[in-house]
């Protein structure tokens, strides 16, 4: 370089790795509780191909009742924190999250909690 004639050729190849998330178990059945009455179990998130720290958000369902009512009796806690990090191993440490339900109203409901990346992954 530095004013040499030569030309140089260089060629790359890779490849890329999305980030994903998945989730054991991928289905979940809690179990029918009286009125009021919370129902809880916990789950794994499995991030891979994190190269950097993301913060996994949940976008939880709303229920609309008979009456047209809308409650929402999902909730979610993290007891490890929600941070996608990268270990020295090169991968990505597993999640717990604890799912819970509680409602004051007779409801029954199949359908997706949905978790997110900050990049919408």
């Amino acid at each position: 370089l530095n004013d040499n004639p030569s030309q140089y050729k260089i060629m790359l190849a890779g490849t890329v790795k999305l980030p994903k998330i998945n989730v054991n178990p991928p289905f979940l059945m809690l179990m029918p509780v009286p009125l009021d009455v919370k129902t809880e179990t916990a789950i794994n998130i499995i991030p891979q191909d994190y190269l950097r720290q993301s913060q996994i958000q949940v976008e939880l369902p709303e229920l609309e009742l008979e009456d047209g009512d809308r409650i929402y009796p999902f909730s979610v806690q993290f007891p490890e924190g929600q941070d996608i990090v990268l270990s020295s191993d090169g991968t990505n440490k597993e999640l717990i999250c604890h799912i819970s339900f509680r409602s004051s109203r007779p409801v029954s409901f199949l359908g997706n909690i949905f978790f997110i990346d900050e990049d919408k992954n």
